[in-house]
């Protein structure tokens, strides 16, 4: 069962934001500091404690990591006593969260519907801007003992990458995406002592070792080929582009896309010209794909958020107008350099 809806009042930017999500690929474009990485958190969070059963409200401050982990913070900045209301929806089914900005300490929070959405656990993985294999010796225990300024977005995924791989042959849907990403990474991702390798013809190459965005390619990998990324599942990644050279972003987008057809719901958020583009041509009537543009109105000074299922259809695009605007520049030059 997929998220289908977010619900936000006075949270973190937002005054409110009512979004319906595509059981697919929800992609989210728009300027820094429009919320698109706090959309995905937040949900995020829900989708978790379905399999760890933490409390709704602490996952937040672990996750968003305000000052002094207060709660309170999360809430949306007022002179005045204020609160927020954070609803997720898996159909009929939702979490609701609510707290106040002088709220402290999780506890403070009211939390409803927590036994009902607990009932049928998510498998869910967000992938960070920041790529962690690299790092991954002792990150862990260090995080479980030590008071560190980590979001737990980190030890998260490095839980998901360190999973053994599933009982059994490999389906065939995973060996062709594994196949693509092993074409494209020259290799297979191995574990030892914590530490990751990228086993090739030339021996075994430690990831710190690696170029950053081959390590993203290899941890894509190891969701696939050890079954986190499965029919049912949900999966976030903030940025992919990041560090990847463009001449791989159609792999990347091939493999999502592939994923989604598998029953893979997945959310990210891109600045990326290229990227959008790739899912504009790859994209089959068959896809379910929503293009999510949040942005400032001029007017009310708000966050607002336009959803389209085209990518022509997308407005405002950010990322299209910094393009265009780029191209109509380098022709300016150019004319202005003809002989009169």
């Amino acid at each position: 069962m997929a998220i289908t809806r977010i619900r936000l009042e006075r949270f973190t930017a937002f005054e409110k934001l009512d979004l319906v999500l595509s059981p697919g690929i929800n992609i989210f474009v728009g300027a820094n500091g429009t919320g698109k990485t706090h959309a995905m958190k937040v949900v995020y969070s829900a989708c978790d404690i379905t399999k760890t059963k933490l409390d709704f409200a602490e996952k937040l401050i672990r996750v968003f990591l305000p000052s002094n982990r207060a709660l309170g913070r999360l809430v949306r900045r007022k002179k005045a006593s204020s609160g927020c209301v954070i609803q997720i929806y898996r159909d009929s089914v939702k979490i609701r969260a609510s707290f106040t900005n002088h709220s402290e300490k999780a506890e403070s929070a009211s939390i409803t519907g927590t036994d009902e959405w607990n009932a049928r656990p998510i498998e869910s993985v967000y992938i960070p801007v920041k790529e962690m294999l690299a790092n991954a010796p002792g990150f862990r225990s260090l995080y479980a003992h030590r008071e560190v300024q980590f979001e737990e977005i980190y030890p998260d995924i490095l839980d998901r990458a360190y999973r053994p791989a599933l009982r059994g042959p490999t389906d065939k849907d995973r060996r062709r995406l594994s196949a693509i990403l092993q074409k494209a990474v020259d290799g297979k991702v191995t574990a030892k002592d914590e530490e990751f390798f990228l086993q090739s013809k030339q021996g075994n190459l430690e990831f710190s070792l690696l170029a950053e965005g081959m390590r993203k390619l290899g941890l894509l990998w190891l969701l696939i080929q050890n079954g986190t990324l499965l029919d049912g599942s949900v999966l976030f990644w903030d940025e992919p582009e990041t560090n990847l050279n463009p001449g791989l972003f159609g792999v990347l987008v091939e493999i999502l896309l592939e994923l989604q057809r598998l029953g893979v719901q997945i959310f990210l958020a891109t600045h990326d010209y290229v990227i959008l583009k790739e899912f504009d041509l790859q994209m089959k009537d068959r896809d379910t794909v929503l293009f999510h543009a949040l942005y400032h109105d001029a007017k009310d000074k708000e966050l607002h958020c336009h959803t389209a299922d085209r990518y022509l259809d997308i407005h405002p695009n950010a990322i299209a107008e910094a393009f265009a605007d780029l191209y109509d520049r380098e022709v300016e030059r150019s004319l202005g350099n003809l002989p009169k």
